[in-house]
């Protein structure tokens, strides 16, 4: 006689996924107007990634330059939480790129290209520059 086995019913359920609320306040990583953007390097001058921010929508983000491999990735993060920190601290995006200018040290394993603050007409295209198709 074969037993045949059934499968446990439990992994034939639909998941449920529920919102919970909280977590660290972040900055929107969408906007559609006109944004600043710092271009952020490595310690060899080879650009890793863009910081941009714009204050109307509260948003702000980093954009890592995928060619720069996981150097550029690693580095980023740094970018990126410098972001949250100044979001926590209740700082609008335009004050949070121009605190990474201030702090900005050539010495350091990244930093922001000296005068390097730009406007783009909005994130994808900030998104482009970093990662051409």
């Amino acid at each position: 006689m074969s037993r045949e086995q059934r499968p446990n019913p439990r992994l034939n359920e639909d998941l449920l996924f529920n919102v919970a609320p909280g977590g660290p306040p972040r900055y929107s990583r969408l906007s559609n107007r006109p944004v600043q953007y710092l271009t952020v390097v490595d310690r060899h001058g080879q650009v890793i990634g863009y910081a941009w921010a714009n204050d109307e929508d509260d948003a702000a983000g980093w954009v890592v330059r995928k060619a720069g491999g996981d150097e550029a990735f690693n580095e980023g993060s740094v970018w990126a939480i410098k972001l949250h920190d100044a979001k926590a601290r209740a700082i609008v995006p335009s004050a949070a790129l121009a605190e990474m200018i201030q702090e900005s040290d050539p010495t350091k394993s990244s930093h922001v290209v000296p005068g390097s603050l730009t406007e783009a007409p909005n994130v994808e295209a900030v998104r482009r520059l970093a990662n051409p198709e």
